[in-house]
Formats: C-alpha cells, sequence, structure tokens
C-alpha cells in the first residue's frame, strides 16, 4: 500500500497575499525544528540500506507557481528544475548510485503554445547546465525524443555526449516519454529484429519473450528503480515505467516539486526501508 506523507505544517489557503505572508512566517519559525528532525531522520536512513535506484515524478510545477502568485510562463518550471541539484546532491551524498526523472511526458507536449515553449526552455537550459565542466553526472535521456523541437533534441546530444565518460551519479531523464509507446516501440524493434533475422512469421510469437521484450526497452540494460516518488499528492503513476516498476515501492507526497525538501527525500527512503520487499515469494 502506498504512503502519503504530510508536511509538518499545514499551509494556508493558496492565492492571498496575507496567506503567504503567513506561511513564509511559519516557515522561518519552524526552521530550526526542520533542521533537527532532517538531522535525525539523516542519521536515521544512512544507517539502513538505501535503494541503488531512485525514479521521481517531478509533478506540481504549475500548482507551486500559482499558489505562490507567479505568472510569469515557466516560473515553476525553473523553480523545479533547480530542485534538481537539491535531489542528485542528496542522493550522491546518501550512496544513491542512479536516479531516473520524468521531466516530460507526451501528453505535455499538447499544451498550449508559449506554455509549451516556456517549458522545453526549461528543460533544456537545465540539460545544457548538467552538462557543464566540474560535474560527474552521466546523463542519459530516453522518450520519443525524435518528436522534440530542434533546440531541445540539441540540449540532449550535448548533455549525452559530454557526459558519456563521467563516472558519477547515472541521471536518466524521460522526454516526450509515455510508458504505452515504449512498450509499442519496443514491440516493433523486436519484430523488425526477428525479420532481420529471417525468423519465419509462423515462428515469431515464440521468440517472444520476457527477456527478449526487455532488451528492447528504452531502459534495456540498467536495473529497475525500487523505489518510485511522486510529488503534488497524486496517487497513480499516469504510465511511468510501466514495465520496469513491476516489483517498485511506491511513495506519495503531498509536496509539490519545487519546494520538495531534503526532509521530504528521506521520508521515503526511510519507508522504503521499513517495507518488507518479498517480490511475491
Amino acid at each position: 500500500m502506498a504512503e502519503r506523507a504530510e508536511p509538518l505544517v499545514t499551509a494556508p489557503a493558496a492565492g492571498s497575499l496575507l496567506g503567504r505572508v503567513r506561511e513564509r512566517v511559519g516557515g522561518l519559525l519552524l526552521a530550526p525544528l526542520y533542521r533537527l528532525y532532517t538531522g535525525r531522520l539523516r542519521r536515521e536512513v544512512g544507517h539502513a540500506a538505501v535503494p541503488h535506484h531512485v525514479a521521481v515524478i517531478l509533478d506540481g510545477n504549475r500548482r507551486w507557481a500559482s499558489r505562490a502568485g507567479l505568472t510569469e510562463l515557466g516560473a515553476g518550471h525553473r523553480r523545479g528544475a533547480d530542485k534538481i541539484d537539491d535531489l542528485l546532491e542528496w542522493c550522491a551524498t546518501l550512496g544513491v548510485r542512479e536516479v531516473t526523472l520524468w521531466a516530460l511526458s507526451g501528453e505535455n507536449l499538447s499544451r498550449p503554445g508559449r506554455e509549451l515553449e516556456a517549458l522545453l526552455d526549461v528543460v533544456a537550459d537545465k540539460l545544457i547546465a548538467l552538462a557543464a565542466p566540474g560535474r560527474t553526472t552521466r546523463i542519459r535521456v530516453f522518450g520519443r525524443t525524435e518528436a522534440l523541437p530542434g533546440r531541445l533534441r540539441e540540449a540532449i546530444d550535448l548533455a549525452e555526449r559530454e557526459t558519456a565518460a563521467r563516472d558519477g551519479l547515472r541521471l536518466n531523464v524521460a522526454l516526450g516519454y509515455s510508458g504505452r509507446d515504449e512498450l509499442v516501440d519496443a514491440c516493433r524493434a523486436l519484430v523488425t529484429r526477428f525479420v532481420e533475422e529471417g525468423v519465419p512469421p509462423a515462428e515469431m510469437a515464440e521468440h517472444v519473450t520476457r527477456e527478449a521484450l526487455a532488451a528492447n526497452l528504452y531502459t534495456a540494460g540498467r536495473p529497475d528503480p525500487e523505489l518510485i516518488i511522486r510529488t503534488s499528492g497524486e496517487l497513480r503513476l499516469s504510465g511511468f515505467l510501466p514495465w520496469q516498476s513491476a516489483h517498485s515501492e511506491f511513495y506519495f507526497t503531498d509536496v509539490h516539486w519545487p519546494v520538495f525538501r531534503e526532509l521530504d527525500f528521506l521520508r521515503a527512503l526511510r519507508t522504503f526501508q521499513q517495507r518488507d520487499r518479498r517480490f511475491g515469494r
């Protein structure tokens, strides 16, 4: 059963200036308590095994921006992009070796023009920043990237090329991604391979195995995520990694991605550590 993590303090209603002021003041007053609690959780989590691979659905950017009174297109996405740096640092410190982020779904590409353009610019800028010299993260992007605009495809190529030799944390970024599309593409690739190998049509079905299909997924060769986190209160995967999540643990939090804290991440890891993972046995 997936769990929901509640913030230590309930924020005031969105939209009003008074509500935002109260939220800010409340946050300042509670900051010492948050630091103490975060430190305790960090020590507790550090004494148990952490997942090798964590995946995160980065949700709630627009809702956070609306709540914060920000009207500029892309403001929430830029704040969310900045939060990725924090997540990667937390993972590296705790020993998580691989992170997968769902940053752009296939459905996102149908958003209104100016809004979509702002979102795509944020994603491209972030990929370029993550590929900058001095970083150790190795980046791989998957999804139907051929449908993405030119500047974003160029940013993807640059990020993968410039980080290919790095030996630090592995970062997978799902862009233009749909789990159903991934399974369709894997099936198409498998059938194409059969044709190239000369497998008779009448014999193709018996060659379709779990291993053969997995070898044609976008994530082929990489371990499945042990833990999948979704922010912003939605209690579903929305088509994220349907094959790879077969044995993943799920963790849902009401916290919007731009204000996702180390405290929230540690709660997710602690919950993972407390679960009895029997894999159906």
